[in-house]
C-alpha cells in the first residue's frame, strides 16, 4: 500500500511538473502560476515521505501489511534532502561571511559593503538579513542617478526578503532535478524575481535610469559567478531575462485582466498524504 502511495505521488508531480508555464500576464500572475508548478509536486513527495516515515515498517493500512522497503526509501529521501539543505546552507554562509569581510561604508545614508574591485557589481548577499555590496567600481563608474537606482533595486530585493526565499526556492532545485521543467521554471522564478525588485524600484527611481544602470552593469559582467540562491544581483540577466526586464522597464504596464490562479489554498492538498496516517493500524 504504502508503494502505491509513492507511485501515485511521483505521477501526480510528474503530470503537474508536465503543464507548461506561460510568459503571459503581469509578474504577480506569473508568479503565483511558476511558483505553484514549481513547488506542489515536491511539497507532494515531501509530505508523502513524511506520512511514510510516520507510519513506520510495521502493521496494516487498507487492509495491506506494509513492509521495509517504503520505509526505507522515504527514509533515504528525507535524508538526502537534508543533507543537500546542510551543504547549501554552508555555502550560503561562507558567501556571507566573505561579503562581511568587506568594509562597511555609508553610501546615499545607506550603510554597504564596499567590494575592492573595478568590475561592476551590486548584490544583496545572505539570508533573512542580507548584507548590500557594492563594488567600488560601480560607485566610480556610475552617476550618482544611476547609483540610486542600483540601490532602489537592491532595497526592492531586500523587501522582498529575496535571498531567503531562494535559498529554499534553490534547495528545492537541488532535490528535484529530476523532475520535469525543473529548470524552465526556475528561470521563470529568477526572471519574475528581478521583474518584481526592478518594479519596486521603478517607483521610486526613474524606469529610465534604472534600465541604464541594468545595460552598464551587465555589459561589465558580474563579480559573483557563483550560486544564485544566496545573491540577488542587479546585474542577474541573461539574454531573454535581460530582453524582459528592459521591456518591462520602458513599456508602462498593460492594464489586462488578472487570470484567476488557484494559490495558497491549493497548497493544502498536498499535505492529504499525512491524513492517511490516522489509517495505519
Amino acid at each position: 500500500m504504502h508503494l502505491v502511495m509513492i507511485l501515485i505521488a511521483l505521477a501526480v508531480a510528474g503530470i503537474i511538473r508536465c503543464s507548461k508555464t506561460h510568459s503571459q500576464g503581469s509578474w504577480e500572475v506569473r508568479w503565483r502560476r511558476s511558483l505553484f508548478l514549481f513547488l506542489f509536486p515536491p511539497l507532494l513527495i515531501v509530505m508523502t515521505a513524511i506520512a511514510l516515515l510516520c507510519m513506520g515498517p510495521q502493521g496494516r493500512m487498507g487492509g495491506m501489511y506494509t513492509g521495509w522497503l517504503s520505509y526505507s526509501l522515504a527514509l533515504i529521501v528525507l535524508s538526502i534532502f537534508s543533507g543537500l539543505c546542510l551543504k547549501l546552507a554552508y555555502q550560503g554562509w561562507r558567501s556571507l561571511q566573505s561579503a562581511r569581510h568587506c568594509p562597511l561604508v555609508n553610501v546615499a545614508g545607506r550603510p554597504i559593503r564596499l567590494l575592492n574591485t573595478e568590475a561592476l557589481f551590486a548584490g544583496q548577499i545572505g539570508f533573512w538579513q542580507p548584507e548590500l555590496v557594492v563594488s567600488q567600481g560601480l560607485l566610480q563608474t556610475l552617476s550618482p542617478d544611476h547609483v540610486e537606482s542600483v540601490l532602489a533595486h537592491e532595497q526592492g530585493h531586500h523587501h522582498y526578503r529575496d535571498t531567503f526565499w531562494f535559498f529554499w526556492l534553490g534547495w528545492i532545485r537541488t532535490c528535484t532535478a529530476w523532475l520535469p521543467n525543473t529548470e524552465p521554471l526556475w528561470q521563470e522564478l529568477l526572471v519574475l524575481r528581478e521583474l518584481r525588485a526592478d518594479s519596486y524600484a521603478a517607483s521610486q527611481v526613474d524606469p529610465l535610469v534604472l534600465a541604464e544602470s541594468l545595460l552598464l552593469v551587465v555589459s561589465n559582467g558580474s563579480v559573483f559567478a557563483q550560486s544564485e540562491i544566496c545573491c540577488a544581483a542587479l546585474g542577474d540577466s541573461v539574454g531573454e531575462r535581460l530582453e524582459q526586464r528592459i521591456e518591462a522597464l520602458l513599456t508602462p504596464p498593460a492594464t489586462t485582466p488578472e487570470v484567476k490562479f488557484p494559490y495558497w489554498q491549493t497548497f493544502f492538498l498536498a499535505f492529504m498524504p499525512l491524513i492517511t496516517v490516522i489509517f495505519h493500524s
